[in-house]
């Protein structure tokens, strides 16, 4: 499913417009990315956890030519499935 499919999805489900649906949904994705840049989680009970990790510089290996390069530091956004959302997936 794409944004778009559910942005369609959403908006038959509560009978609200796709135009509604798609700025409720584009300004929750905006609103989630601000928490992550400020270093907050973002977490929703049942459903997941959106966080910030910092990863450390490290040394990979290209492997097209097996010659090391550094990879620099970063932080990446991660999300941690909650049990709610877990156990609905595996029934």
């Amino acid at each position: 499913m794409n944004k778009q499919e559910f942005i369609s999805a959403v908006a038959e489900a509560t009978g609200a417009s796709m135009a509604e649906v798609a700025r409720v949904i584009n300004a929750s994705i905006s609103e989630i990315t601000a928490a992550l840049k400020k270093g907050d989680d973002v977490v929703f009970t049942g459903f997941g956890t959106f966080k910030a990790v910092k990863k450390a510089a490290r040394t990979g290996i290209n492997p097209a030519t097996k010659a090391q390069i550094k990879i620099p530091a970063k932080v990446a956004p991660t999300f941690k499935a909650g049990k709610a959302l877990k156990d609905a997936v595996n029934k």
